[in-house]
């Protein structure tokens, strides 16, 4: 059980502030902290700085020799990976919480700072410090919504954690990153995700009601690369729905807020290693972006397997075609012109033919640049020089999206 007030507990949670008021705000929890004013220079909202960033973390920045750095940002190796033995409850196969537990086994770290769910409600995050390896189990799944994880920064090292590990998503990452020199940890390991699209727990809720006329019931969700979502059931259950036919056109425009929507990070670029899905072609993909990335991914020894990503189809007509459909979508979000009667077909037919593997997780990369672009142009275009980086107007400019003056950086 997670103990809410105990330091050095197996899984911590200490109390949080209130968080400052912010309009582009995904409440990393850098504005829970004692000096709010950070989130100036810590956040990925503002004016993100993913060149000199990259420098800090990486020693270097995107090599245009390796042309998937310019997708996928800096890294070393690119694996297909799965658990040999997957663990009980984990997403995908638990290769996250698993490094988790080995640096807890091997004394690299104090504590992980990850979330696991929130007692009220399994599928809201909760930011907590784990000390025992044991305590990552509790942290194994999916969760939706907010996680104001760096919040809890300051009361590890108060505890007097010296060497700590962070799992977190781009936002969160950025924002670590932004001031980790200022933290004083001996010690930090950042094992990232991928994230392209959060909401709130509360709306996650009517999405899942959609989904099932038992919602409760439903203890698992996974939006696959095979263009399917996963669902797991308390009875054993399991159902795959393709994307085609999910009930996105009954959702409020607004499901899924600005900020992830203008989201320039979909793969975790300042994570010594990130952990995804899109590449991995039923399995999980690994980026090994540095010497701490490696030595994490060797903590697991030969209890993973690996192989190489592999790649296939072709990304350049569903890009487009998402082009359009955001930009019909007047700001909310992209509607879907495909008659009824043919998305079945669909569904079935894009597992074989729409791009697979590498691929998928280009075009993914590619929409969300374009999203990325077209949003800050309808809701914030005197934000835009600021926010959207050049290598992401180098992934757009192929579609015909280029800034014009009042949208270049200095």
């Amino acid at each position: 059980m997670v103990d809410h007030l105990e330091a050095h507990a197996p899984v911590w949670s200490p109390p949080l502030n209130e968080p400052a008021p912010r309009e582009l705000c995904t409440d990393c929890g850098v504005s829970r902290m004692s000096d709010p004013k950070q989130c100036g220079q810590a956040c990925q909202f503002i004016k993100p700085n993913y060149p000199a960033m990259e420098r800090q973390v990486h020693g270097r920045n995107r090599d245009p020799s390796k042309p998937d750095e310019a997708f996928f940002g800096p890294y070393g190796r690119m694996l297909q990976a799965a658990m040999k033995q997957p663990r009980e409850n984990a997403q995908w196969t638990g290769i996250t919480t698993r490094i988790g537990e080995r640096l807890l086994e091997t004394g690299a770290v104090d504590a992980v700072l990850t979330m696991a769910p929130d007692p009220a409600d399994k599928w809201k995050p909760m930011p907590v410090l784990v000390t025992s390896p044991e305590g990552m189990a509790q942290c194994r799944g999916m969760r939706m919504g907010y996680a104001p994880s760096l919040a809890l920064l300051e009361p590890a090292r108060a505890a007097g954690y010296k060497r700590i590990a962070v799992i977190g998503i781009p936002c969160q990452v950025y924002a670590l990153r932004s001031l980790e020199q200022k933290l004083g940890f001996e010690r930090l390991y950042v094992i990232g995700t991928p994230c392209s699209d959060n909401t709130t727990t509360e709306n996650f809720h009517e999405f899942l009601d959609l989904l099932s006329d038992q919602p409760d019931t439903i203890t698992y969700l996974e939006f696959r690369a095979d263009y399917h979502v996963e669902l797991r059931f308390t009875d054993g259950r399991v159902q795959a729905i393709p994307f085609l036919l999910l009930p996105i056109s009954k959702l409020k425009p607004d499901f899924f807020p600005i900020t992830c929507r203008t989201c320039v990070d979909y793969t975790n670029t300042l994570a010594d290693i990130t952990v995804g899905y899109m590449a991995g072609r039923g399995e999980q993909w690994l980026l090994v972006r540095n010497e701490r990335g490696e030595e994490l991914l060797n903590l697991l020894g030969d209890e993973v397997k690996l192989s190489e990503p592999t790649s296939a189809g072709n990304r350049t007509a569903p890009v487009k075609g998402f082009l359009k459909n955001t930009e019909l979508a007047a700001g909310g979000l992209p509607v879907r012109g495909m008659p009824n009667w043919l998305r079945p077909f669909m569904g079935w037919l894009m597992p074989k033919v729409g791009p697979r593997g590498l691929e998928f997780g280009r075009a993914r990369v590619e929409m969300k640049a374009v999203e990325t672009v077209l949003h800050l142009r309808r809701n914030y275009k005197q934000k835009i020089k600021n926010m959207v980086p050049a290598h992401v107007w180098a992934l757009v400019k192929p579609y015909g999206l280029e800034p014009d003056e009042s949208e270049r950086r200095n």
